[in-house]
């Protein structure tokens, strides 16, 4: 049977008790966090009913992990990951921060490319080290890498490049061309990428996904998890796979790691990766219909929202600047319409006017989320 991506009940997910559903009051309806909406895939709620059946809760075994994400990753992505050197990681936040910790010393800099993932500013200043911004340099249809500020700040002497793709929230998919000269800056300058690389298996038609760790570059390391594609983020699990050149440094992750995930999203990964792929599929079409829907809908709607389509993702980057409702439409959206988008300024000083629209939910709640942007834009005369 085919999963029932648009058959979704708003009563039943707002008897979910996950952030994205208690946040606000119920009168909002909320399309902020990067959470999706449908239900799990088929072998991984049976993974999970086996684990309850046989009341297996207890400390995580990442038996079997590696060569799960191993065999996935050389499917999906054509890239070969060695078992061994799959470690298990609480989720990418953590195991971006340990590697950090590991790779950098106090108060050095770590490049990132805003807008971007919020945590990436705060887990950087948590460590004791400095952010540095390359920000992504905005075009007529898609945003791109500016590698003349990378190299700027590869010069100036940082040597970490904290790197987001699929990128959030963009939907950019850097192109293995992109990479490539990443790789040679990074090469020419002696550093370090490490790739977050968790909306991968969300590379919606028409693009191509390059895992960074195909590239060649020695010092790299990438971590990346389940959860984004399979909306599994509350059970705990990701994974980091560190080339050769950095195992010994990271080795202490290897085991410093591994109890701090969660046992059930061991077993619902391992799941995920083996089986889940036909469902993974079938979703992946469903969010490309979708992204061309929210164009769709604001073009007749707000047509004032410039909408550049995401190459990944069910994450919609709304330029709201045109509104005139200040550095953040957000906030303006939940207090006029009711709906709730993550607001723009939250992924850094780039993002001011800007609002992000998460689209992994039904059609039917996805055109209600427009409607009550749109009712948010009211007009002098009105």
């Amino acid at each position: 049977m085919a999963p029932a991506f648009d058959d979704l009940s708003l009563d039943e997910l707002r008897a979910r008790r996950s952030a994205k559903w208690v946040t606000y009051p119920a009168d909002v309806l909320p399309v902020w966090v990067a959470e999706m909406d449908f239900a799990l895939a088929g072998p991984v709620r049976d993974a999970l009913q086996a684990a309850l059946d046989r009341d297996d809760c207890g400390y995580p075994n990442p038996a079997g992990l590696g060569e799960a994400f191993a065999a996935f990753a050389a499917r999906r992505f054509r890239w070969p990951v060695e078992p061994e050197s799959v470690w298990l990681a609480s989720d990418v936040v953590v195991g971006i921060a340990e590697a950090l910790r590991l790779l950098t010393g106090p108060d050095e800099g770590v490049v990132v490319n805003p807008p971007v993932y919020p945590p990436f500013f705060s887990t950087i200043r948590e460590l004791g080290r400095s952010v540095v911004e390359a920000p992504l340099a905005p075009g007529t249809d898609r945003f791109e890498l500016d590698l003349d500020a990378l190299e700027r700040a590869f010069a100036a002497g940082t040597s970490t490049f904290l790197l987001c793709n699929p990128h959030n929230p963009s939907g950019r998919v850097f192109s293995r061309a992109e990479l490539e000269a990443v790789a040679a800056l990074s090469e020419r300058y002696r550093a370090t990428v490490v790739a977050d690389e968790i909306h991968a298996p969300l590379t919606l038609p028409g693009t191509e996904f390059t895992p960074f760790a195909t590239i060649g570059l020695p010092r790299t390391v990438t971590v990346t998890s389940a959860s984004k594609a399979w909306n599994l983020a509350g059970l705990k699990c990701a994974v980091i796979v560190a080339e050769a050149a950095l195992q010994d440094e990271l080795a202490p992750l290897a085991l410093t790691l591994r109890y701090h995930a969660g046992h059930l999203g061991v077993l619902a990964t391992i799941a995920a990766f083996e089986q889940g792929e036909p469902w993974l599929d079938e979703l992946v079409a469903y969010l490309d219909d979708n992204r061309r829907l929210v164009g769709e809908l604001l073009a007749e709607l707000v047509p004032q929202v410039r909408y550049i389509q995401p190459e990944g993702g069910y994450l919609a980057w709304l330029d709201c600047r045109a509104l005139g409702l200040g550095d953040d439409p957000a906030e303006a959206f939940l207090e006029r319409g009711r709906v709730a988008l993550s607001p723009g300024p939250a992924f850094g000083s780039q993002g001011r006017g800007y609002a992000r629209l998460n689209f992994g939910t039904s059609r039917a709640i996805l055109r209600d989320a427009v409607a009550r942007i749109a009712s948010s834009v009211v007009s002098e005369g009105d």
